[in-house]
């Protein structure tokens, strides 16, 4: 139960983050929203009407706005904005306009030039990251990558010589091939971390190397099924994996002449360096070419 009363928001467009599974991960901020806005723009209004409920909020402002009438809608609320009405945005789970509608509608309101306000909480990418214990300072948040597999590889494959953490979102029915193109493109010794079912009442949290992820998937059929966060380390830089300036250089100077397998080898024989490391290294370098 929220006891929020009613209030005269400013007119504009409230992009409001919503629960992504436990509903009492909403904001105070949020919940005064959706009792004042005069209309909720709702990617599926059934499901908002739920969330409504259970906060004994009136559900009779509600609107549909999803990928397939986003822009039609976005001619609407931009009617409502010019009549001085206030409307508030919410996608069935998590932030607005992040893997969900409401990107176009944002950018057409905001060209109309009217405000366009944040209201932040839930999204499932930032809670796996806060609890993946992944090091790297920096991340890549790419979303959900391509259904099939030629094209989900050649994404993967750009993504290659990036030190970032990549993440990604993955449905059930994707995720045996899914990480079974990861393990195919990054090779065995990266780590990936599934963040499963966030916030929700079977949420798991599973840590492993690409090589062993299959096997963990498939140790357990309840493994594979929920929403996935999956969270890979990215490339190593040379830093990194130990390389000096001159093993660089060597490796370098050898992939500009030979195959990727008989320069690392020759690497080897030169600098000293460990196999697994240049090898990495050179993935990354001929990616980078």
């Amino acid at each position: 139960m929220h006891s929020g009363q009613k209030q005269k928001l400013e007119c504009a467009l409230y992009v409001v983050a919503t629960p992504i599974g436990n509903l009492r991960d909403i904001s105070l901020r949020a919940l005064d929203v959706l009792i004042s806005a005069d209309i909720i723009a709702a990617e599926d209004t059934r499901n908002t009407a739920n969330l409504l409920m259970h906060y004994s909020i009136a559900a009779n402002r509600l609107m549909a706005l999803h990928q397939h009438n986003e822009r039609a809608a976005a001619e609407k609320v931009i009617v409502l904005l010019a009549r001085g009405q206030s409307v508030a945005l919410v996608s069935d789970a998590g932030t607005p306009a992040i893997s969900d509608p409401g990107a176009i509608l944002v950018a057409e309101v905001r060209a109309a030039g009217y405000r366009v306000i944040p209201i932040p909480g839930a999204n499932a990418a930032l809670a796996a990251l806060s609890a993946a214990g992944l090091a790297a300072p920096h991340f890549l948040f790419y979303g959900f990558l391509p259904n099939k597999s030629a094209a989900r590889c050649r994404a993967l494959q750009e993504l290659i010589p990036l030190p970032y953490t990549l993440i990604f979102y993955e449905a059930p029915h994707r995720i045996l091939e899914c990480v079974t193109d990861l393990q195919s493109v990054f090779g065995d010794d990266r780590q990936i971390v599934f963040a499963r079912e966030i916030t929700k009442l079977f949420e798991s949290i599973q840590q492993c190397s690409l090589a062993e992820a299959l096997v963990w998937l498939n140790g357990d059929t309840n493994r594979q099924r929920g929403e996935f966060v999956l969270l890979v380390s990215g490339a190593a830089t040379a830093q990194q994996e130990g390389l000096d300036a001159d093993a660089e250089h060597v490796l370098a100077a050898l992939l500009h002449e030979l195959p990727l397998k008989q320069a690392v080898q020759l690497a080897v024989r030169i600098t000293g360096a460990g196999r697994n490391e240049l090898y990495q290294r050179a993935l990354s370098l001929k990616s980078s070419a």
